[in-house]
């Protein structure tokens, strides 16, 4: 960090702007959002199942072992990632006899994915 990075972590002074704290407490998210929320960037935090979804997006869908494949991992742990996005209504499976295809829930992941490869090749 710079010089000039550390003088703007904190305020000097300790002034409270009501007009602006109430602005936003109107705009406040309720507790089942927030907590939605942080439980789909929990699970967006992790590079395999970040593989996944970024595949999924790519294509409409794919069986568990070809997302193996393009994570580089067992069928069990691609397993166990799956289970995890499926929890978090992130992917959806759809069985077809003896194989499971996982594609994504909706428009919004593909979205969600899109906005996070924009801004991180930004930097």
């Amino acid at each position: 960090m710079n010089e000039n990075e550390s003088t703007y972590e904190t305020c000097t002074i300790n002034e409270i702007d009501p007009e602006a704290v109430a602005f936003v407490q109107k705009r406040a998210l309720p507790v089942h959002t927030i907590e939605r929320l942080s439980r789909l960037f929990s699970a967006l935090s992790d590079p395999t199942r970040l593989k996944i979804l970024h595949a999924l997006t790519v294509t409409k869908e794919l069986c568990v072992c070809d997302l193996a494949v393009l994570a580089e991992l067992s069928v069990s742990a691609v397993s166990h990632q799956l289970r995890l996005l499926r929890d978090r209504d992130l992917v959806r499976a759809r069985r077809d006899g003896r194989m499971v295809y996982y594609s994504l829930v909706d428009q919004h992941v593909a979205d969600l994915m899109g906005t996070g490869v924009e801004h991180a090749d930004e930097g």
